[in-house]
């Protein structure tokens, strides 16, 4: 991984902060056309890519980023679970599409540890709050129940990673 961690590191030195120059409701963000145009040339001058593919493991979508070493072939992965949520106005796969471009940006930041903008955390300018766990539907609870029926999954990994409703949470305590 030598390889790897050294042009990683390399391309953190030399990556600017990236601006935050889009509007949503109330807040900016940086959007990946921008984040890319300022990223491509670099990865491309330190001898590194990535991809970021949709996997489905026991019914949860989840974007895989993959940073990778074009010549070593060494790579790092990081997993993120997209939720499915509603949006309004937006029907099911208008919805989805939003999830995953959403995750793209944040999972590709974290993992390449880019900065957009100013970091507000440690000038009290931003109120700290827990992060909200995915919810899940029945139909995805089912099938994780039948993973933890066959121990692919445990009852204390579902409670913990899904904001589950009273009802959902009495037939998992069921078990």
């Amino acid at each position: 991984m030598k390889h790897l961690f050294k042009s990683l590191a390399e391309f953190q030195q030399e990556v600017p902060v990236i601006h935050k120059g889009t509007q949503g409701f109330g807040y900016t963000y940086a959007d990946l056309p921008k984040i890319f145009e300022v990223i491509n040339p670099l990865l491309a001058k330190h001898g590194l890519g990535f991809t970021q593919l949709i996997n489905t493991k026991d019914g949860v979508n989840y974007l895989a980023t993959v940073i990778f070493h074009v010549e070593s072939g060494e790579q790092i992965e990081s997993n993120c679970i997209i939720p499915e949520v509603q949006l309004k106005g937006m029907n099911d796969y208008q919805s989805f599409g939003s999830g995953i471009t959403y995750f793209r940006r944040y999972c590709l930041s974290s993992v390449l540890g880019l900065v957009t903008d100013k970091d507000t955390d440690a000038s009290g300018e931003q109120e700290k709050h827990e992060p909200k766990k995915p919810v899940i539907d029945n139909k995805r609870l089912g099938k994780a129940m039948e993973s933890i029926a066959q121990g692919k999954y445990t009852k204390e990994e579902l409670l913990n990673t899904f904001a589950l409703t009273e009802a959902q949470i009495k037939i998992v305590n069921e078990l």
